[in-house]
């Protein structure tokens, strides 16, 4: 009679007992095995995370030319919308142009256009992952990604940069001192600059295979700076664009450490070996911004900016409050000179000062003012300045060919509005292949906002001035014409003598003089409301302290900008009475207009020229609506309010600025239009 290893109650016996933990452990390395053949194969599979297409179309070099002086047109655009990532600050998008093509980088991932026509030629992108830096050297192209919520989860992919090809991929190395403005981190000779986790040491990764090649300790206790927006730049001499490779003496990468006493350093360091070149000690409490342009390195930190040459020599340097302000100094290096903008102390906005240094003997050659230049560039002897408002009082941006022998320049406007304030990209250029590259920040698509890339060729003669963008100064309105005395009645703005001098502003671009007013301000007086126990009797008059300038030097004026940020209300003027009932438009009756002005922004050369500036104004307004009602071919309303209006009619592009009543701008823009088509 054989036994049973049940004991009583129906519990296992002993041998039970192993075949149960058996089982919970054979359960247990099961469940472990998924997860780790998950995490590997669909949570960090290539298969699904990765978006890459690769070409084997080629490529030509470009020359190292751009555009001729004289009119602008578009030879082909595109717009790149903000990606948002876990890290603050490295969410903008910037730009490249080297060997035939132009790189697009943002938070998505790399685009690689075909320079001359936009075409794309690859990309790479990954899902749940941030792009946060790239960088390129001979003919390959590195790019540094980071997981979305683990930043320590950090990846480097290298790609030859004309096929688009993956070469390699590491995990955990982290890239030396990207810079926000760019995205961009040192690199030359074949070499990509890495650091530690520490940031007390550099090292050389082989662009080509992405091995280590050197390794280079900082000085002691001192550590690479994070904190600017440009902590690090180099030059590779086979970088930048194709014909002028041959000439640039070699590799050279600059960057900012932060060292102990509060004193910064800047290394210039040969990336093809680490070997350390030069180094420069710096009063600097803060990261400073470096750039390096062709053998000289650019530092720049609020009231200082010092150039070095090569060798590490001081060529020149600036003192003031606020020489560059929070961003490096626009700056290009053409014929032997170091062209460099900085702010003027008690000069006022939008007015700065170039001048051209000779490298060899730091002397200063020439200096101007100049309106605030917003970048530069520079293509063979030429250099390009981007101006973010072609006039005070116009809306387009412009565009200066600067001689750097003397300082000369010829101006244009360019077919698209700035906001050189919007996050998103700082204003760039590039010059290659006759064509000029220009990328600005948009406030549209909301709320992120996207970046423009444009770019530009010579465009025909028209038959006016280039500087109008061949449009005759005849054909510009007299904004001080658009209104009469029964439209301004009807907002209770009457009384206004409409040939006023005061209130004319007139611009000029360049040599050309518009010949009638381009803004026209409309001064109202009025008396105030009587309040409960004051005894009736006259009261002071006042009025408005708004007004448009008498000239073009002085500039507009107005409580808002053509880029729709609206300042305070004006001190002492009174508002409608809340308990009054409103008219037609939401206007108070009674009450008087204030600060109303209307201004001719611009006028295109042909009708779908000036429907493109007006949409490029929209585009950079954080507030923007469409207004059918106004009976205009295209009617915006900006700001938080309806005070501000931009409308076009046929070629002419206008705003109608009206603070109070609600509904008087909307009725006045009507009578414009009106008296426009008459």
């Amino acid at each position: 009679m054989g036994g049973t290893r049940q004991r009583p109650g129906d519990r296992p016996g002993p041998a039970g007992g192993v075949r149960v933990a058996l089982g919970l452990v054979a359960g247990a390395l099961a469940v472990a095995l998924c997860a780790v053949l998950v995490e590997r194969f669909v949570l960090h599979a290539e298969w699904w995370q990765v978006r890459h297409t690769v070409t084997a179309k080629p490529v030509a070099p470009q020359s190292d030319v751009g555009p001729p002086p004289g009119p602008l047109a578009v030879s082909w655009e595109e717009t790149t919308r903000i990606h948002g990532g876990s890290a603050g600050g490295y969410d903008g998008v910037a730009y490249g142009v080297a060997r035939g093509q132009l790189v697009t980088a943002s938070g998505g991932g790399l685009v690689v256009r075909d320079a001359r026509n936009g075409a794309e030629r690859w990309s790479y992108r990954r899902t749940g992952w941030t792009l946060l830096g790239w960088t390129s050297t001979r003919s390959r192209l590195v790019a540094y990604f980071e997981r979305d919520g683990r930043r320590d989860d950090r990846l480097l992919v290298g790609f030859d940069e004309l096929s688009g090809a993956q070469l390699w991929r590491r995990d955990g190395e982290r890239p030396a001192a990207v810079s926000r403005a760019t995205l961009r981190w040192p690199a030359g000779a074949g070499v990509v600059l890495t650091t530690d986790d520490g940031r007390s040491a550099l090292y050389g990764v082989s662009a080509l295979t992405g091995k280590r090649l050197w390794r280079t300790p900082l000085p002691k206790a001192c550590r690479l700076f994070e904190g600017a927006a440009q902590p690090s730049d180099a030059l590779d001499a086979a970088d930048g664009t194709d014909t002028r490779a041959d000439t640039r003496a070699g590799a050279l990468a600059a960057v900012a450490v932060g060292c102990p006493e509060q004193l910064g350093r800047v290394l210039a360091v040969d990336p093809g070996t680490g070997r350390v070149l030069w180094s420069r000690t710096l009063a600097l409490k803060e990261s400073p911004d470096v750039r390096v342009l062709d053998g000289v390195v650019l530092v720049s930190r609020g009231s200082a900016l010092r150039a070095f040459a090569a060798d590490g020599d001081q060529i020149a340097g600036w003192d003031g409050d606020e020489v560059c302000e929070d961003r490096m100094c626009p700056a290009a290096l053409a014929d032997g000179r170091l062209l460099v903008v900085r702010h003027q102390a008690g000069k006022g906005a939008g007015t700065d000062r170039m001048e051209a240094v000779d490298v060899r003997s730091g002397r200063v050659e020439w200096s101007r003012d100049v309106p605030g230049y917003a970048a530069l560039t520079q293509a063979g002897d030429t250099v390009y300045a981007l101006r973010p408002r072609l006039s005070e009082q116009l809306l387009p941006a412009g565009l200066d060919i600067v001689d750097p022998g003397d300082g000369g320049t010829t101006t244009a406007p360019v077919p698209f509005a700035m906001d050189p304030d919007l996050a998103g990209a700082h204003p760039w250029l590039a010059a290659a292949g006759g064509l000029l590259y220009a990328a600005v920040a948009e406030a549209a698509p909301r709320p992120a906002g996207a970046v423009r890339l444009v770019a530009l060729r010579g465009g025909p003669e028209g038959t006016g001035p280039a500087e109008l963008g061949g449009v005759p100064v005849d054909d510009w309105p007299d904004a001080c014409a658009l209104l009469k005395k029964p439209d301004l009645a009807a907002v209770h703005a009457g009384g206004h003598d409409t040939g006023h001098d005061s209130g004319a502003g007139r611009t000029s671009v360049g040599t050309v003089t518009l010949p009638h007013p381009v803004s026209c301000t409309y001064e109202t007086k009025w008396e105030e409301p009587e309040s409960e126990g004051t005894p009736a009797g006259p009261k002071p008059s006042k009025t408005p302290s708004a007004k448009a300038s008498a000239t073009a030097k002085e500039g507009e004026k107005a409580r808002e900008d053509p880029d729709g940020d609206r300042k305070g209300e004006t001190e002492g003027s009174p508002s409608p009475d809340a308990g009054q009932s409103t008219g037609p438009d939401g206007a108070v009756p009674g009450s008087a207009v204030r600060g109303l002005t209307v201004s001719v922004r611009w006028v295109g050369e042909t009708p779908g020229a000036a429907a493109k500036m007006l949409d490029a104004l929209e585009a950079i307004q954080s507030q923007a609506r469409e207004r059918p009602d106004i009976h205009a071919d295209q009617a915006y309303e900006f700001g938080p309010t309806a005070g501000m209006i931009a409308l076009r009619v046929d070629r002419v592009v206008l705003v109608v600025d009206v603070d109070r009543p609600p509904g008087a701008a909307a009725r006045l823009a009507r009578a414009v239009a009106d008296r426009l088509r008459a």
